[in-house]
């Protein structure tokens, strides 16, 4: 019997993995600017912690119990930018249901331009959070800018996204409401 046990223990992983959140999300819903979006096997980050805008330690599980919108950004990015204001739109119109935007300054910022860029962007709710030695970055796999990290609400990251989405637009909100109903 355990020979048994040793040959259907690599199904019943693989049936397991298929049942997460990421993989139960309807592929129909990657569409637009959905269809960037990489489902990945859910697994806590390798590093979870960062810096508050005011330089207190802050970590990821702050946030536990909600679906997290990790978006890291820079001051001098173009396509960051451009998304900013679609992040604050998700967050206006799903943050209420579970759903945390949080934006993560990649690298060192001046926190005067981090305020500015917020001011010109129309940013009213979403955090100021800062990775200054990128290790949070690293640790995420995060390799260009903007990039997005989908967190569940167990804390483990669950898709990415590389490159700049519109997170308001209706498919990105389908995704999201899905993600909110695991």
């Amino acid at each position: 019997m355990p020979d048994l046990l040793r040959l259907l223990a690599p199904a019943y992983i693989a049936v397991a993995l298929l049942a997460t959140p990421a993989a139960a999300l309807d592929e129909s819903l990657l569409t637009g600017t959905m269809a960037k979006l990489e489902p990945a096997v859910p697994a806590p980050p390798a590093a979870s912690g960062f810096l508050n805008f005011d330089g207190s330690a802050g970590d990821l599980a702050d946030y536990a119990g909600q679906v997290m919108v990790l978006n890291f950004w820079a001051t001098w990015c173009a396509p960051c930018r451009a998304e900013m204001p679609s992040l604050q739109a998700l967050d206006d119109a799903l943050g209420d249901d579970g759903l945390e935007v949080v934006t993560m300054a990649f690298g060192r910022h001046n926190p005067e331009a981090m305020e500015r860029f917020w001011e010109e962007a129309g940013i009213e709710t979403l955090p100021l959070h800062r990775d200054p030695a990128t290790d949070l970055a690293r640790a995420l796999g995060v390799q260009g800018l903007p990039h997005t990290v989908i967190l569940d609400r167990a804390g483990r990251v669950v898709a990415n996204l590389r490159g700049e989405a519109d997170w308001a637009a209706p498919e990105s909100l389908a995704v999201m409401r899905a993600l909110l109903q695991e």
